[in-house]
């Protein structure tokens, strides 16, 4: 059954920028965080340090449908299967499904209130 058993932690976290360099320099000197830019993903991955602490990534979002300016990614096992929880329980689905290759895939969802998440699957 779904939701049981294991936990869901978030597992990843991304900050929608509409100038990811200047928002990163500010995250590296405030927090010391190591930030690599990957030019073929036109994403900056950010290193948190620390035992315990959640990794993310800070982007500009392409032209789309993205609302708001950050997410947290929640794991999952079953992505199709919390699209239909998400639903059933008063949310609703942003973006249905994507792959990051040789990594994993998402989805986006919006809360009763419009916050908006992702849910992710390990490749």
């Amino acid at each position: 059954m779904l939701g049981s058993g294991m936990g869901k932690p978030v597992v990843h976290w991304e900050f929608w920028s509409k100038d990811p360099e200047k928002v990163s320099d500010f995250y590296a000197e405030v927090f010391d965080w190591k930030i690599q830019f990957m030019p073929e993903l036109n994403y900056r991955l950010v290193t948190t340090g620390g035992e315990g602490g959640i990794d993310g990534g800070i982007m500009k979002p392409e032209e789309g449908p993205i609302p708001g300016n950050m997410a947290f990614y929640i794991d999952v096992e079953d992505l199709a299967a919390y699209r239909e929880k998400i639903v059933a329980a008063g949310g609703s689905i942003i973006v249905e499904e994507m792959e990051v290759p040789g990594v994993g895939s998402f989805s986006l969802f919006a809360d009763p209130e419009g916050r908006v998440l992702g849910i992710w699957k390990q490749g």
